[in-house]
């Protein structure tokens, strides 16, 4: 006998190979694995006003990425009469409105949805940035240079650093040189960024949004963004501490201006936001439907596509069904894979319409077949009237069941005419070849397989594995090949050791 090794290989490769995407797509793209579960997204509102003097005017607001705990979603800008444009400027997004007169106060706002990312690595954002060694004049340049060596003797490292050197400007305890250093330069966060560019630390200044459910009007707070080779941690100049990064929105991060407004003046940006729960299909749309290689996504394709897939996707857990039933059970079927077809139909109908209809039909088929059969047709023309006589059924059962008020008998038309008009062919040679005993042992059988196959098919959790992890399909189909590979007695056929163990 040849060797089953390389069988057995094959087998293996598409299991791992199928649970291995399925597990790639759940990590990367974040699809969960079960349907129902929502994630967080955050609505935020930047709203900008201005005085405009009567000329033109261009405003430039900046606009925040996807980042370290956040991954943007959608955003969008209300702007009436005004030119809205997205723009990169020093390689970070920016919003940019423009007009050719404006007078009077103006009102612009920019939307922006995040969806809460916990998988996101922390990474830097923008590029780290170059240390400009500072230029002080006396006395500020001793001070800063004795105040650098203090800290430095009781420091490691750049975060270290930084949180020795916030402490000489905690309120309570202001050294001589810090306060004398705070003369010169009142904005504390750009102070502690120069004294750090001046022990040769990248730094900068960034604007964060703390997101808080149903706050308005909230203004952007400045932090220290402090660089230890491609890491990187926030800090606090006015409390001295780490920030807490959760729920932290870094909203501009390139140490440039909030807003650039020209033909304006009196301008104010103030921030509302609101927390919401969304599918989470829904809040990773934009991931789902991306065009990225290793995006192996029906969620790419066009909508109606989609819905196509979406039946078809569960025709393997149907024929699983049947393999299952057939090879192991032991139960035999009219036709090898009409239950998943006719699984199919139930779905479209519901399961009780469904089995009246296939039922009726069958029936009043086999009834008509027996005439025809003593006709002595060719098989061919027999067939194109079986067919044309399936259909005549369908459409009378349908008016029947509107005339009387029963708006589920419509839905008879799902079934799959061809492959009924098939059945109550094969069901009528078996009558006549093994008996109505046989006809009736396949025809359940079939029924029965079908009951199955459509309560695994119409199952919420099947549906969204086969839908969203194309992966599925292969780990299904190395079950069917182990499966096809079993010998052994049917759970039917053990009925024949019945007497030998009772003996």
């Amino acid at each position: 006998m040849a060797s089953k090794t390389p069988f057995y290989i094959l087998v293996t490769l598409l299991f791992v190979t199928g649970l291995a995407l399925t597990i790639q797509r759940h990590v990367a793209f974040e699809v969960p694995m079960t349907p129902g579960v929502k994630r967080t997204v955050w609505s935020v509102d930047a709203k900008i006003e201005f005085f405009a003097n009567g000329s033109a005017v261009k405003a430039s607001l900046a606009t925040p990425i996807s980042q370290p705990g956040f991954t943007l979603l959608h955003q969008n800008a209300a702007s009436p009469g005004y030119g809205l444009n997205f723009v990169q400027k020093d390689n970070m997004p920016r919003a940019e409105w423009t007009i050719r007169e404006a007078a009077g106060t103006q009102e612009l706002f920019y939307k922006v949805q995040l969806l809460e990312d916990d998988n996101t690595e922390l990474t830097g954002l923008a590029a780290v940035p170059a240390v400009t060694p500072p230029e002080w004049v006396e006395p500020y340049g001793t001070a800063a240079e004795q105040l650098t060596l203090d800290v430095t003797q009781r420091s490691a490292d750049a975060f270290s650093y930084t949180r020795e050197l916030l402490k000489q400007f905690a309120n309570n305890n202001l050294s001589q040189n810090a306060e004398l250093l705070l003369n010169s330069e009142p904005d504390r966060s750009q102070l502690v960024v120069k004294l750090l560019n001046q022990a040769n630390i990248s730094a900068r200044v960034v604007g964060g949004l703390k997101l808080e459910d149903g706050r308005r009007r909230q203004p952007l707070n400045a932090f220290v963004q402090v660089y230890e080779g491609e890491q990187w941690l926030l800090f606090d100049a006015k409390t001295g501490k780490e920030a807490n990064r959760e729920s932290l929105l870094l909203w501009e991060q390139t140490d440039s201006s909030l807003l650039d407004l020209e033909g304006g003046y009196n301008s104010l940006v103030t921030f509302s936001m609101i927390k919401q729960e969304q599918p989470a299909l829904m809040a990773v749309k934009e991931k789902l439907s991306s065009q990225d290689l290793l995006n192996f996504s029906i969620q790419s394709l066009p909508i109606e596509e989609q819905a196509l897939f979406k039946g078809i996707l569960l025709i393997p857990i149907g024929v699983l069904v049947v393999v299952l039933m057939r090879v192991i059970v032991g139960l035999k079927t009219s036709g090898t894979f009409m239950p998943v077809l006719i699984a199919m139909a139930f779905i479209q109908t519901s399961l009780l319409t469904g089995l009246v209809g296939f039922i009726l039909v069958v029936g009043t088929g086999l009834i008509i077949r027996s005439y025809l059969s003593r006709l002595n047709l060719l098989l061919v023309s027999r067939i194109s009237a079986v067919i044309i006589m399936v259909i005549l059924m369908i459409g009378l059962f349908s008016v029947i069941s509107y005339k009387v008020g029963l708006s589920e008998g419509l839905k008879i038309t799902f079934f799959p005419m061809i492959i009924l008009s098939w059945t109550i062919e094969r069901m009528s040679v078996l009558w006549e070849e093994e008996g109505a005993k046989e006809v009736l042992r396949q025809g359940g059988g079939s029924l029965l397989v079908a009951v199955l196959a459509y309560l695994a098919m119409n199952n919420d959790y099947v549906r969204h594995i086969t839908f969203n992890f194309l992966g599925v399909q292969l780990i299904i189909m190395s079950l069917v090949l182990l499966l096809g590979s079993y010998t052994g007695y049917r759970l039917l056929e053990l009925y024949r050791f019945k007497s030998m163990a009772e003996k």
